[in-house]
């Protein structure tokens, strides 16, 4: 079971939704964010101009270094949705998770002494509901389920979109074995694939 999120980029806005659903639905601290979206862009010169929006949170790698370097098991993948997740009682906040992710989705929050990130809503998905993000998406970008299971909505999402055109199907760069797992929809009718900085 690979449970990730597929995010359609020539779909999205920029709106902010999944971001204010994610606080909304976790209780996420003021100052603190589980989601990010990025604007990409604009590049070229004026008429030839390109951008983008780029939501970010925790990739949900396949080989999540993070889950490695936490010496109390406080990062761990949850038994039924399969998600990273952290269990804030046994957080000792030594912040090694966050030394340890490359794509700076874990946050450290001072005043409860625990590291927090996106934990694609466990809360939810556990009763097969989908994540906030993807509920709340106002355009429909956001697709959330099985990308092992080739009958789930993202994998025939994702097929689909290899199928009509192989370059469009998109990951944040891989600094070694991590393996993120949510995939990027994004045509060169939208715009030209650029890894954030």
């Amino acid at each position: 079971m690979r449970n990730a999120l597929v995010i359609d980029l020539d779909r999205c806005t920029g709106c902010d939704t999944c971001v204010v659903a994610c606080k909304h639905e976790n209780g996420v601290d003021l100052g603190v964010y589980w989601n990010h979206v990025i604007p990409m862009g604009p590049y070229g010169t004026y008429p030839d101009i390109q951008m983008y929006w780029l939501p970010t949170q925790c990739q949900q790698c396949a080989n999540a270094p993070c889950l490695e370097v936490c010496p109390t098991g406080a990062s761990h993948r949850d038994d039924v949705t399969g998600a990273v997740v952290v269990d804030a009682d046994t957080c000792i906040g030594c912040q090694a998770c966050i030394a340890a992710c490359p794509y700076g989705a874990r946050t450290y929050v001072e005043d409860k002494n625990v590291v927090q990130k996106c934990t694609l809503c466990s809360q939810l998905t556990r009763d097969g509901k989908d994540p906030a993000c993807v509920h709340n998406c106002c355009t429909g970008a956001r697709l959330w389920g099985d990308l092992d299971d080739p009958d789930s909505e993202v994998s025939k999402y994702v097929a689909a979109a290899k199928e009509k055109d192989p370059e469009s199907v998109h990951a944040l760069p891989d600094p070694g074995d991590v393996k993120p797992s949510t995939v990027f929809i994004l045509s060169k009718k939208t715009a030209e694939w650029r890894d954030p900085e």
